[in-house]
């Protein structure tokens, strides 16, 4: 993969310690509550995944599938549900579990769907946060890292479905990003 890299923004390392962190914050601020955790398909899949990891109290999970950016690197400010939840989330508290909030378009079209189904509570927890390209009033409750305006994939963020897998992110080489 390295011969993608045009610069490593968060190593791995970086990643597992902040995840943990924002486990145990979590944990805390909803013990004896019935959380939910909503995981926004497909970029926050592997932030989801860890952070469910280190979550101590008890919670479910559910999916959501949404699309704003097809195979471009900017969101077409068009969201479509792909996927739906399966699960109802009245009077439960829920966490939107995000891979990263750039113009928070998307987000926001989110929250508001959600919103209307009346949780308990709704907070988000996001794994990059990308305030300068930010057009909504979209705040994240829980941020792993704030970023500049950089176009990044890995650890779930992906460029046309691919570096997904790569554990870091990254900033891609310019002739990658057609």
């Amino acid at each position: 993969m390295k011969q993608f890299v045009e610069e490593i923004l968060i190593t791995e390392d970086e990643i597992a310690k902040k995840v943990k962190e924002l486990g145990e914050r979590i944990s805390l601020d909803y013990k004896g509550k019935d959380l939910l955790l909503i995981c926004v398909l497909k970029g926050a899949i592997m932030f989801m995944s860890d952070l469910s990891k280190e979550i101590t109290i008890p919670m479910d999970m559910d999916f959501m599938a949404v699309s704003s950016y097809g195979a471009s690197t900017q969101s077409s400010g068009v969201v479509k549900i792909i996927k739906d939840l399966d699960t109802s989330i009245e009077n439960r508290h829920i966490i939107i579990v995000e891979d990263i909030i750039d113009s928070g378009l998307t987000l926001s079209y989110l929250i508001q769907n959600l919103e209307s189904r009346k949780p308990a509570s709704l907070a988000i927890c996001t794994l990059l946060d990308k305030p300068a390209r930010r057009v909504s009033r979209v705040k994240p409750d829980y941020t792993g890292f704030v970023i500049e305006d950089h176009f990044v994939v890995g650890y779930g963020l992906d460029y046309d479905e691919k570096f997904r897998n790569v554990p870091y992110v990254f900033i891609p080489k310019a002739e990658i990003i057609k």
